[in-house]
């Protein structure tokens, strides 16, 4: 028997996710990180409205709103004049907005999560090497001490980065290539009186061609940021790597210093400003990347460790967070002996076509930012926002069926409001019903005939799901539903209804991440228990 059911290598937002969520699921798991100490750098920043969804699943979206600002939109300028101003507005039925958060409070937070679960990063501990089998992974650490230690685990999910040893390990292509140019990052504050909350890009252009450019996150604070600009030549790091080696990241060797970071603004501000109280600095590189597969027998990667791509849209930490979260659920079940032969499988061929398409579309943006994607503004809102990442056509999920309104199966469950309890005098929303560990099935009604086989789908259910399923019914206004064996809500203001096409007897089953997994109508408890077949072992 291995010593520890999951080794995560990596202490960073995608480690630590994974870690939360097979902590939350009862799982033995140990996470290592090379660094000595937490990084006190604002890297990633933006946080995706899907992700506050993840966190709020995980039971921190308290912490993170308490520790983040606002971001608003986009103002760009090209030549110092204004070109456009883009706003993040979404729709009502997605319950968070875009939010600025430095790296390091990410990081705490989620550390502070895993301590209440009863673990903690082991700091100064690198992975060396590994084997595997059919039964376990033999993992090689290099501890604090300088001694070596040896671990048998059920798992390894290398969370560690742009240059993973978890990846180079597995013998995994990396296949990309890199972005010519240098970049420099400082965290500074300045002067200027532009809206808050507001990213600013500002760019200087001769003959259609980008050759000076300013890009400012604001960050929690008073005209905080996180800017970005090109390298001057006293401090250019070139040439690049050669080789196999990724250059992407943050850089060693010289620091920008405030008179570097306020010659770019001086150039480039929209209005004259001066900057101030210079947190920390850095050079860095970019790099696209992506991994030619997700995992291998009983080890996986995620995040940085499987794509790398310009920081454009704050898409890289967010879809990591989504890696680790998708593969989460799936190794606690396969820890357990619950999972289907085919489980571990899905993690790859659901994730890999999305950081495909992320690492496609940064590249394109890149040059031209997001302004420039040619699909209408509400599309590329919530692409951006991570709303529409999906599984439609995974080999875990149902099949798409007739058209019909609301989302199919692999699309993400939507939210909504109005729901009401006979024991509540507040309303809930159907988030606040899919934060259990499990699969939850929502059954619809607006019809009493529509009940009578509900006990038997339910049971049918429970069965396939080795009692893993949650189970709602959610209940239009008037239905009468007394006496029924099963926990009701009442969709009070037809939200449910609606945002799902819901249809009277319809059955809704969402997976622990999220996402709509199937949705049958009329709802067949043998239908049922066929889908739920390719997710848990007979």
């Amino acid at each position: 028997m291995a010593e520890v059911d999951v080794l995560v290598v990596g202490a960073g937002p995608v480690g630590l996710t994974a870690a939360c969520e097979l902590r939350r699921r009862g799982v033995r798991c140990r996470v290592v990180d090379r660094l000595s100490a937490p990084q006190s750098f604002a890297k990633a920043v933006g946080v995706q409205p899907r992700t506050l969804e993840i966190w709020d699943r995980m039971g921190v979206a308290r912490e993170a709103l308490a520790a983040a600002a606002p971001l608003r939109g986009q103002l760009i300028y090209v030549n110092g004049t204004e070109q456009a101003r883009i706003e993040l507005s979404l729709p009502p039925d997605v319950p968070y907005r875009f939010a600025a958060l430095p790296q390091y409070a990410t990081e705490r937070i989620l550390a502070e999560l895993l301590a209440r679960w009863g673990s903690h990063v082991e700091r100064g501990t690198e992975l060396v090497s590994f084997e595997q089998d059919a039964d376990e992974v033999r993992v090689c650490l290099a501890l604090p001490s300088g001694a070596q230690e040896w671990v048998s685990a059920g798992f390894l999910l290398g969370c560690d980065g742009a240059h993973s040893a978890v990846r180079k390990g597995l013998g995994l292509r990396f296949e990309g290539g890199s972005f010519p140019e240098e970049y420099m990052l400082g965290d500074v504050e300045v002067d200027w009186e532009l809206p808050p909350g507001y990213a600013v890009r500002a760019m200087h252009q001769s003959d259609g061609r980008t050759d000076d450019l300013l890009v400012c996150i604001p960050l929690p604070g008073r005209n905080r940021y996180r800017m970005s600009m090109l390298v001057p030549p006293e401090l250019s790091l070139s040439p690049q790597p050669g080789g196999d080696e990724v250059a992407h990241g943050l850089e060693s060797g010289p620091t920008p210093g405030l008179p570097h970071i306020q010659a770019v603004l001086d150039r480039l501000a929209p209005q004259p400003t001066q900057a101030s109280a210079l947190r920390w600095s850095s050079v860095f590189r970019i790099s696209h990347r992506l991994v030619d597969r997700y995992g291998e027998g009983r080890v996986f990667v995620a995040g940085d460790a499987a794509h790398i791509h310009p920081p454009t849209g704050a898409q890289g930490m967010n879809t990591g967070i989504q890696d680790a979260y998708n593969l989460a659920w799936k190794v606690a079940l396969a820890v357990r002996s619950t999972a289907s032969a085919g489980l571990l499988s899905s993690y790859g061929a659901e994730r890999r076509p999305v950081g495909e398409e992320v690492v496609q579309r940064t590249v394109r943006h890149a040059g031209g930012g997001v302004q420039a994607d040619p699909d209408d503004p509400s599309t590329v809102i919530r692409r951006e926002a991570q709303l529409l990442v999906g599984y439609r056509g995974s080999p875990i999920v149902g099949p798409d069926g007739p058209p019909r309104q609301g989302p199919a199966a692999g699309d993400r469950a939507p939210d909504c409001d109005g729901l009401r309890h006979d024991l509540t005098t507040f309303p809930f929303r159907l988030f606040d019903l899919l934060r259990g560990q499990e699969h939850t099935l929502l059954l619809y009604a607006d019809d009493e005939a529509q009940l009578a086989p509900y006990d038997e789908v339910v049971a049918s259910a429970r069965r396939a799901a080795q009692g893993q399923l949650g189970v709602w019914l959610i209940a239009a206004w008037r239905l009468g539903t007394d006496g029924l064996p099963l926990p009701v809500v009442r969709d009070s203001l037809d939200t449910f209804r609606r945002n799902y096409g819901a249809r009277g007897g319809e059955g809704f089953l969402i997976r622990p991440d999220g996402y709509l997994g199937l949705r049958d109508a009329p709802v067949s408890g043998p239908r049922l228990a066929e889908h739920l077949a390719l997710t848990f072992g007979g």
